[in-house]
């Protein structure tokens, strides 16, 4: 326990830096959770997008898009959402899977469809490279 202590002392602006990426992670948990956004992985989109004719809507600027995106996804920008949400009112009964390049963009995406009525709102855990990595399809345009 001593050396921990030296070492911690001595290496004080790591462990600052621990502890700040620590809290950056858990308070972006505990936002996620009470804004009532459910994350879900690309094995388990799926069936909801297969069986229950999930809408896959991609935040991602529309350069990024075109470069590859998860099949038949519809590509409305982050910055573009709110303005264009009329275009989505036709899936309030349905559920909607929202990613980006990571899940960070997304959660507050989730979060601003929730606020708005939409009831099945899933981010995409680890977003498109966690698609590409699951051995999924991506379509270019």
């Amino acid at each position: 326990m001593q050396q921990f202590i030296e070492f911690a002392l001595k290496n004080w602006l790591l462990f600052a830096a621990l502890v700040v990426i620590l809290g950056l992670l858990i308070g972006n948990e505990i936002i996620r959770r009470v804004r009532g956004v459910k994350t879900i992985e690309p094995g388990q989109a799926l069936p909801l997008i297969n069986h229950q004719d999930a809408l896959v809507l991609d935040i991602r600027d529309s350069g990024e898009y075109k470069a590859g995106h998860v099949p038949d996804a519809r590509n409305i920008p982050l910055n573009n959402l709110e303005a264009r949400l009329g275009e989505l009112e036709k899936f309030k009964g349905k559920p909607i899977i929202v990613y980006c390049r990571s899940d960070v963009s997304s959660n507050g995406a989730c979060a601003l469809l929730k606020k708005n009525g939409f009831e099945a709102v899933y981010t995409l855990s680890g977003g498109l490279p966690a698609w590409q990595t699951a051995n999924l399809p991506i379509r270019k345009k």
